[in-house]
Protein backbone atom coordinates (compact mmCIF):
# COMPACT_ATOMS: atom_id res chain seq x y z
CA UNK A 1 0.00 0.00 0.00
CA UNK A 2 2.85 2.48 1.15
CA UNK A 3 4.53 1.76 -2.69
CA UNK A 4 1.13 2.63 -4.20
CA UNK A 5 0.08 5.27 -2.63
CA UNK A 6 3.25 6.53 -0.56
CA UNK A 7 3.95 7.52 2.75
CA UNK A 8 2.26 10.27 4.71
CA UNK A 9 5.19 12.37 5.35
CA UNK A 10 5.36 14.49 8.91
CA UNK A 11 4.82 17.78 8.27
CA UNK A 12 6.99 20.10 10.33
CA UNK A 13 6.36 22.09 12.85
CA UNK A 14 5.09 25.86 12.43
CA UNK A 15 7.83 28.29 13.37
CA UNK A 16 7.29 30.33 16.30
CA UNK A 17 7.56 33.80 16.71
CA UNK A 18 11.22 33.16 17.53
CA UNK A 19 11.92 31.79 14.90
CA UNK A 20 10.82 34.51 12.59
CA UNK A 21 12.67 36.77 14.67
CA UNK A 22 15.65 34.98 14.38
CA UNK A 23 15.12 35.21 10.69
CA UNK A 24 14.30 38.49 10.15
CA UNK A 25 17.45 39.25 12.34
CA UNK A 26 19.53 37.50 10.33
CA UNK A 27 17.88 39.02 6.92
CA UNK A 28 18.59 42.41 8.69
CA UNK A 29 22.30 41.39 9.46
CA UNK A 30 22.67 40.67 5.69
CA UNK A 31 21.33 44.37 4.25
CA UNK A 32 23.34 46.07 6.67
CA UNK A 33 26.72 44.07 5.24
CA UNK A 34 25.32 45.14 1.73
CA UNK A 35 24.72 48.97 2.46
CA UNK A 36 28.21 49.03 4.38
CA UNK A 37 29.60 47.85 1.32
CA UNK A 38 28.09 50.12 -0.83
CA UNK A 39 29.02 53.02 1.37
CA UNK A 40 32.77 52.02 0.92
CA UNK A 41 32.31 51.78 -2.91
CA UNK A 42 30.33 55.59 -2.96
CA UNK A 43 33.74 57.34 -1.04
CA UNK A 44 35.70 55.75 -4.22
CA UNK A 45 33.26 57.12 -6.72
CA UNK A 46 33.08 60.57 -4.58
CA UNK A 47 36.95 60.34 -4.71
CA UNK A 48 37.01 59.54 -8.52
CA UNK A 49 34.75 62.47 -8.85
CA UNK A 50 37.07 65.14 -7.47
CA UNK A 51 39.97 63.55 -8.72
CA UNK A 52 39.17 64.07 -12.29
CA UNK A 53 38.35 67.27 -14.87
CA UNK A 54 35.06 68.06 -16.32
CA UNK A 55 34.47 65.71 -19.48
CA UNK A 56 33.64 62.35 -20.17
CA UNK A 57 35.53 60.35 -17.39
CA UNK A 58 33.60 62.52 -14.58
CA UNK A 59 30.44 61.47 -15.99
CA UNK A 60 30.77 58.11 -15.40
CA UNK A 61 32.28 58.17 -12.57
CA UNK A 62 29.17 60.10 -11.47
CA UNK A 63 26.90 57.50 -12.88
CA UNK A 64 28.79 55.39 -11.18
CA UNK A 65 27.94 56.96 -7.82
CA UNK A 66 24.16 57.48 -8.65
CA UNK A 67 23.88 53.94 -9.20
CA UNK A 68 25.47 52.86 -6.18
CA UNK A 69 23.37 55.97 -4.31
CA UNK A 70 20.31 54.03 -5.94
CA UNK A 71 21.36 50.46 -4.78
CA UNK A 72 22.17 51.72 -1.46
CA UNK A 73 18.48 53.40 -0.95
CA UNK A 74 16.92 50.16 -2.06
CA UNK A 75 18.32 48.17 0.10
CA UNK A 76 18.11 50.92 3.42
CA UNK A 77 13.55 50.39 2.63
CA UNK A 78 13.86 46.81 2.55
CA UNK A 79 16.00 46.80 5.99
CA UNK A 80 13.26 49.44 7.72
CA UNK A 81 10.41 46.89 6.03
CA UNK A 82 12.97 44.26 8.24
CA UNK A 83 13.09 46.13 11.20
CA UNK A 84 9.37 47.02 11.44
CA UNK A 85 8.25 43.18 11.07
CA UNK A 86 10.88 42.49 13.54
CA UNK A 87 9.26 45.11 15.94
CA UNK A 88 5.79 43.68 15.44
CA UNK A 89 7.12 40.08 16.07
CA UNK A 90 8.50 41.33 18.96
CA UNK A 91 5.39 42.72 20.48
CA UNK A 92 3.49 40.24 19.36
CA UNK A 93 6.01 37.42 21.25
CA UNK A 94 6.02 39.89 24.58
CA UNK A 95 2.25 40.00 24.74
CA UNK A 96 2.05 36.11 24.08
CA UNK A 97 4.80 35.89 27.30
CA UNK A 98 3.07 38.11 29.09
CA UNK A 99 -0.27 35.86 28.71
CA UNK A 100 1.19 33.37 29.42
CA UNK A 101 2.95 34.43 32.42
CA UNK A 102 0.11 35.61 33.82
CA UNK A 103 -1.70 31.98 33.11
CA UNK A 104 0.98 30.65 35.25
CA UNK A 105 0.20 32.99 37.90
CA UNK A 106 -3.05 32.77 38.56
CA UNK A 107 -2.71 29.20 38.19
CA UNK A 108 -0.09 29.52 41.37
CA UNK A 109 -2.29 32.00 43.69
CA UNK A 110 -4.77 29.60 43.38
CA UNK A 111 -3.15 26.21 44.67
CA UNK A 112 -1.79 28.13 47.36
CA UNK A 113 -4.96 29.83 48.32
CA UNK A 114 -6.47 26.14 48.43
CA UNK A 115 -3.41 24.81 50.39
CA UNK A 116 -3.49 28.14 52.74
CA UNK A 117 -7.62 27.08 53.22
CA UNK A 118 -6.31 23.49 53.94
CA UNK A 119 -3.73 24.42 56.54
CA UNK A 120 -5.90 27.00 58.20
CA UNK A 121 -8.42 24.21 59.22
CA UNK A 122 -6.02 22.39 60.82
CA UNK A 123 -6.59 22.42 65.19
CA UNK A 124 -3.31 24.00 65.71
CA UNK A 125 -4.57 27.39 63.79
CA UNK A 126 -7.78 27.93 66.62
CA UNK A 127 -6.98 31.20 67.86
CA UNK A 128 -8.43 30.14 71.45
CA UNK A 129 -6.37 27.23 71.62
CA UNK A 130 -3.58 29.67 70.76
CA UNK A 131 -4.29 32.03 73.62
CA UNK A 132 -5.24 29.81 76.20
CA UNK A 133 -1.79 28.17 75.41
CA UNK A 134 -0.09 31.70 75.95
CA UNK A 135 -1.53 32.02 79.32
CA UNK A 136 -0.81 28.60 80.07
CA UNK A 137 2.89 29.36 79.41
CA UNK A 138 2.78 32.73 81.13
CA UNK A 139 1.66 30.69 84.28
CA UNK A 140 4.24 28.19 84.09
CA UNK A 141 7.35 31.07 83.63
CA UNK A 142 5.58 32.37 86.73
CA UNK A 143 5.90 29.47 88.81
CA UNK A 144 9.23 28.67 87.55
CA UNK A 145 10.42 32.23 88.73
CA UNK A 146 9.24 31.74 92.38
CA UNK A 147 10.61 28.20 92.38
CA UNK A 148 14.13 29.85 91.38
CA UNK A 149 13.26 32.28 93.49
CA UNK A 150 12.56 29.76 96.55
CA UNK A 151 15.82 27.96 95.84
CA UNK A 152 17.78 30.89 95.90
CA UNK A 153 17.17 31.94 99.63
CA UNK A 154 20.46 31.92 101.82
CA UNK A 155 20.01 30.90 105.55
CA UNK A 156 21.45 32.06 108.68
CA UNK A 157 21.88 35.19 107.51
CA UNK A 158 20.24 38.37 109.44
CA UNK A 159 18.21 40.90 107.77
CA UNK A 160 19.48 43.56 109.46
CA UNK A 161 22.99 44.21 109.97
CA UNK A 162 24.49 46.99 112.17
CA UNK A 163 26.11 50.04 110.04
CA UNK A 164 28.20 50.83 112.71
CA UNK A 165 29.36 47.21 113.32
CA UNK A 166 29.55 46.61 109.11
CA UNK A 167 32.01 49.57 109.50
CA UNK A 168 34.29 48.06 111.93
CA UNK A 169 34.85 44.63 109.62
CA UNK A 170 35.31 46.56 106.82
CA UNK A 171 37.77 48.54 108.57
CA UNK A 172 39.80 45.61 110.08
CA UNK A 173 39.12 43.87 106.90
CA UNK A 174 41.02 47.21 105.40
CA UNK A 175 43.96 46.51 108.15
CA UNK A 176 44.58 42.95 107.58
CA UNK A 177 44.82 43.54 103.71
CA UNK A 178 47.32 45.97 104.21
CA UNK A 179 49.35 44.01 106.70
CA UNK A 180 49.52 41.26 104.05
CA UNK A 181 50.62 43.40 101.47
CA UNK A 182 53.64 44.76 103.13
CA UNK A 183 54.63 41.17 104.43
CA UNK A 184 54.77 40.68 100.62
CA UNK A 185 56.66 43.37 99.83
CA UNK A 186 59.02 42.81 102.72
CA UNK A 187 59.33 39.23 101.17
CA UNK A 188 60.42 40.52 98.02
CA UNK A 189 63.68 42.21 99.17
CA UNK A 190 66.68 40.30 98.75
CA UNK A 191 68.13 38.74 101.89
CA UNK A 192 71.57 40.10 101.84
CA UNK A 193 69.34 43.38 101.96
CA UNK A 194 67.36 42.08 104.93
CA UNK A 195 69.02 42.77 108.36
CA UNK A 196 69.45 39.59 110.53
CA UNK A 197 67.30 39.04 113.43
CA UNK A 198 68.74 39.46 116.97
CA UNK A 199 71.66 41.22 115.09
CA UNK A 200 72.57 45.19 115.32
CA UNK A 201 73.26 47.07 112.43
CA UNK A 202 76.46 48.50 111.90
CA UNK A 203 77.12 51.84 113.18
CA UNK A 204 78.13 54.36 111.61
CA UNK A 205 81.59 55.40 110.93
CA UNK A 206 82.90 57.34 113.34
CA UNK A 207 86.00 60.58 112.93
CA UNK A 208 84.84 61.58 109.89
CA UNK A 209 85.76 65.08 108.66
CA UNK A 210 83.73 68.51 109.63
CA UNK A 211 82.71 70.10 106.23
CA UNK A 212 83.23 73.87 107.01
CA UNK A 213 80.35 76.24 108.04
CA UNK A 214 80.06 79.13 105.73
CA UNK A 215 80.30 82.51 107.99
CA UNK A 216 77.63 84.35 108.79
CA UNK A 217 77.19 87.53 106.62
CA UNK A 218 75.94 90.72 108.58
CA UNK A 219 72.84 91.93 107.72
CA UNK A 220 71.06 95.76 108.30
CA UNK A 221 68.19 96.56 110.19
CA UNK A 222 66.06 95.31 107.19
CA UNK A 223 67.22 92.07 107.12
CA UNK A 224 69.52 92.56 103.72
CA UNK A 225 73.43 91.40 103.92
CA UNK A 226 75.42 94.37 104.08
CA UNK A 227 77.68 94.68 101.25
CA UNK A 228 81.61 95.33 102.13
CA UNK A 229 82.99 98.96 101.78
CA UNK A 230 85.80 99.32 99.63
CA UNK A 231 88.73 101.50 100.81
Amino acid sequence: MKRLFGAKKDQAPAPTLTDASGNIQNRGETLDAKIAALDAQLLKAKDAIKRTRPGPTQETAKRRALTILKQKRLYEGQRDQLYQQQYNIDQVQFTTESVKDTVSTVQAMKSAQKELKTAMKAKEFNVGKIEKMQDDMADLMDMQNEVNEALGRTYDVPDEVDESDLMEELDALEDELALESDQQTADAVPSYMQANEGAAMPAAPMNLPVAPQAQAQPQDEYGLPVLPQRN
